[in-house]
Formats: structure tokens, sequence, C-alpha cells
């Protein structure tokens, strides 16, 4: 059964502990969850290929996952089945940066279906969606860990238990709000 108490408000910090500029914390009311940013840190002018987080609030977009390595929570608003030809476009001069598209397709795009598991329950974020500039970053997405939660390429990263234990309690319109 779901719980009742819906989430629409997920703060990523970093962590400041260790030195590392990926370590950060997910805070969700009192809870406090280990997670990942990007391996160069965070930036208020976020640049493709810089490998750092935006800095700003961010709407989760609808999810997928991977139904061969997880069950699907029936109560996740907009979580899909991930398909293996699902990739998203990181060519800065192509009219489909920053969307869905088909692997294969002749722009540069990092492929959704991966070999590791950092994927298996990926939501992509409204990062420069709503305007799309070219080449201030793409396919920023909460997503899981690695398991020494390495730094991302820009994206917002926490472990398979906890995203498992956050899924029942998303609400349909999350904002991700990432802060200095």
């Amino acid at each position: 059964m779901c719980s009742t108490k819906k989430l629409n408000r997920l703060i990523v910090r970093p962590s400041r502990v260790g030195g590392s500029p990926a370590a950060a914390r997910l805070h969700i009311g009192t809870l406090v969850l280990r997670a990942a940013i990007g391996k160069n840190g965070l930036s208020n002018q976020k640049r493709e290929g810089d490998g750092k987080t935006p800095v700003g609030t961010f709407k989760l977009k609808g999810g997928y996952f991977r139904s061969d390595r997880m069950l699907r929570i029936c109560c996740t608003p907009g979580l899909s089945m991930l398909r293996s030809k699902l990739g998203w476009c990181d060519h800065p001069g192509s009219g489909l940066y920053n969307r869905p598209i088909a692997v294969g397709h002749r722009h540069s795009h990092e492929r959704l279906w991966r070999e590791d598991h950092v994927y298996d329950v990926v939501f992509p974020t409204s990062h420069n969606e709503i305007p799309r500039v070219q080449g201030a970053g793409s396919a920023i997405f909460f997503h899981l860990a690695r398991p020494d939660f390495a730094g991302t390429e820009g994206c917002i990263a926490i472990s398979a238990a906890d995203m498992r234990r956050l899924l029942p309690r998303l609400g349909k319109h999350v904002q991700l709000v990432v802060m200095r």
C-alpha cells in the first residue's frame, strides 16, 4: 500500500565532507540521504561537458525503469519501462539537443540502456528545457549512484536502496532543488 504523504520537494546540497566536490546530501524533510553530484561540483552557469551539476530548481520529469532489473513501484507517477533504444541527445548543434532520441541517431547521444546499473531508475529533470539553450547542458538526470558514489557528469544520484524507499512516496509534481 502506498503512503498517503507524498514528497514534492527534494533538496540537494554539497556535503563538504571528505573533500570530494561530488559528495552531497539529499534532504527530504528531516531525512538526509547520501548522494553524488557532478564530479567537478556545482555550477551557476552549466556548460555541456563541464562535469558540474547545475544549481537551481528543476521539475522531475516522467522517469524510466529497467523492468529486467527493477520491479515497478506501483505508486510512482509517470514511471515507464525503459526501452533499449532510448537515448538522450547531447549534441549542442542538433535541433534535438537535450531531448529523447533513438539510439543510433546521427547526432551524439547518451544511451539510457546501460550495462552498469546507474540508469536502472532514471528521471530526466527540467534543466535547460524551456528555453533550451544550445551548449547549456543536457541529460541532467536523477538516477542511481555507483557503488562508490563517484561523481557524475552533472546528474544527481542516490543509492538503489534509497531510490526504492523514495519511489512510492514521490508526488506528481516533484521539485529537485540544487543548492550551494
